[in-house]
């Protein structure tokens, strides 16, 4: 895996060996920051469930302002802060190595202009933490969430309770729903 564009095009990144952790493919990633470039300028950005922390690093890359990358696990974060060291981005990005709840309930008063939800697939801690972001007023008022799933059926209509779905993109098992607030 590797950073696309930007300051830091061409890095490799470290990923994590096995079966718990599943990177964005380079070719969703692409398709992904091609679909949401007019959101990353400047942007406040929250990589949820963030694994080897591309998404966060891709977007500070592009020219987001600030990022927060989350994650529960140990090794992730391991990965996560030596990615982040690889790239010289240690003043654009803070690590959290907390559950989602406990992440979103530190970032509880901050807004971000693009929030990234990649969980485990086999969870439903991504409608859980749509409820909350949406709850706790995160997502600022032109903000986008980005949750990747390969059960976009089973969410879309519990999702729609909490946010409008703006977009669906589908790329082979993965699915790429865009979502903002609900006016």
């Amino acid at each position: 895996m590797r950073i696309i564009s930007g300051k830091a095009r061409g890095t490799k990144l470290e990923t994590l060996e096995g079966e718990d952790t599943r990177p964005t493919l380079d070719r969703v990633k692409e398709a992904l920051f091609s679909i949401i470039q007019g959101y990353i300028y400047e942007a406040d950005v929250l990589d949820l469930f963030s694994g080897s922390g591309a998404l966060a690093i891709e977007s500070i890359s592009r020219g987001a302002k600030y990022a927060v990358a989350c994650d529960s696990s140990r090794k992730a974060m391991q990965i996560i802060n030596k990615n982040i060291q690889k790239t010289h981005f240690e003043q654009s990005i803070e690590t959290l190595n907390k559950d989602y709840k406990k992440a979103l309930e530190d970032v509880k008063s901050r807004k971000f202009d693009i929030i990234f939800l990649d969980p485990p697939y086999k969870t439903d801690y991504g409608k859980e933490a749509i409820k909350i972001i949406i709850q706790n007023d995160n997502l600022k008022q032109d903000g986008i969430i980005v949750f990747e799933t390969d059960r976009e059926k089973e969410y879309i209509e519990s999702i729609q309770e909490f946010a409008e779905i703006k977009d669906l993109r589908k790329y082979g098992r993965v699915t790429l729903v865009f979502l903002s607030r609900k006016e």
